[in-house]
């Protein structure tokens, strides 16, 4: 098998969607090896590239005949495992991932231990603000991504119609791992978590 057909099946193996860096492919090369695979797999379009050292492997809509545009959270991630950061994503663009703002999207902002930085991927602002991080000990995006929406809208403005939005955004199969690495929170926010991992959509 060639070199960059071995990336290929290294890439394709994580499904389409995937946001990644040649430091994800230095398991199986060397770092100058994983950027020329990349760089030839971009040029002869198996993969795109969202911006210097930085590519995914782009879902494809049948519907509407066109690759769509990347996951910006999975952008953040890339980023993330790239420079060796530790993220947290921010309240307000927590709520709009998961569709409880009806603000447009102009900017997601995520919380960072390292630099402050902006990018512009495909005319969407992502925006890296070095903070103090609070909640980062969550293993799994989605307990982060629960966690930071409620903080934001506040107790008060939790109802059945939030839990059963937040529901509709969470793989019921990540339930038990969320109730898990929750537990810590503030009794407010566990008690609505629990009720979204249910299928109690009562407040």
């Amino acid at each position: 098998m060639k070199r960059y057909e071995k990336a290929l099946f290294f890439i394709a193996g994580h499904r389409r969607g995937w946001v990644f860096s040649s430091s994800d492919l230095t398991g199986i090369f060397t770092r100058r090896e994983a950027d020329d695979c990349l760089k030839y797999l971009a040029k002869i379009g198996k993969i795109r590239r969202l911006c210097r050292g930085l590519y995914d492997y782009p879902k494809y809509s049948d519907l509407l005949k066109q690759v769509l545009s990347p996951d910006i959270d999975q952008v953040a991630r890339a980023f993330a495992r790239k420079f060796n950061w530790r993220i947290e994503i921010s309240g307000d663009t927590a709520l709009n991932v998961l569709g409880l703002s009806t603000q447009v999207v102009a900017k997601y902002i995520y919380l960072s231990d390292g630099p402050s930085r902006t990018y512009n991927i495909f005319g969407t602002t992502l925006e890296f603000k070095k903070s103090a991080l609070k909640e980062i000990g969550f293993n799994h995006k989605e307990s982060s991504l629960i966690v930071q929406a409620l903080k934001a809208l506040g107790k008060d403005r939790i109802n059945s119609k939030i839990i059963s939005k937040i529901r509709e955004k969470i793989d019921p199969k990540k339930y038990n791992k969320i109730l898990t690495e929750t537990r810590s929170t503030k009794i407010w926010i566990y008690e609505a978590i629990k009720k979204i991992c249910s299928e109690d959509s009562d407040v």
